[in-house]
C-alpha cells in the first residue's frame, strides 16, 4: 500500500481512509490510483459494485 500510495502521489494514511470507506474522495484522486494500478479508473467502481455479493 505504501508503494500505491508513492506512485499514485497520495499520502499513505489517506489511501487507507479511502480504502475503509472513512472519507469520500476526488475523482482526481480516484484517476491517481488506478492508474497507479494499470487499470481503467472504472474498473474501481465495478470492483466497489461487486464487493460483498
Amino acid at each position: 500500500m505504501e508503494t500505491l500510495a508513492y506512485e499514485a502521489d497520495i499520502e499513505y494514511r489517506q489511501l487507507g481512509r479511502i480504502e475503509r470507506g472513512e472519507i469520500n474522495t476526488s475523482i482526481l484522486s480516484l484517476l491517481k490510483i488506478s492508474e497507479a494500478l494499470g487499470i481503467e479508473v472504472y474498473t474501481l467502481f465495478q470492483f466497489a459494485a461487486n464487493v460483498g455479493k
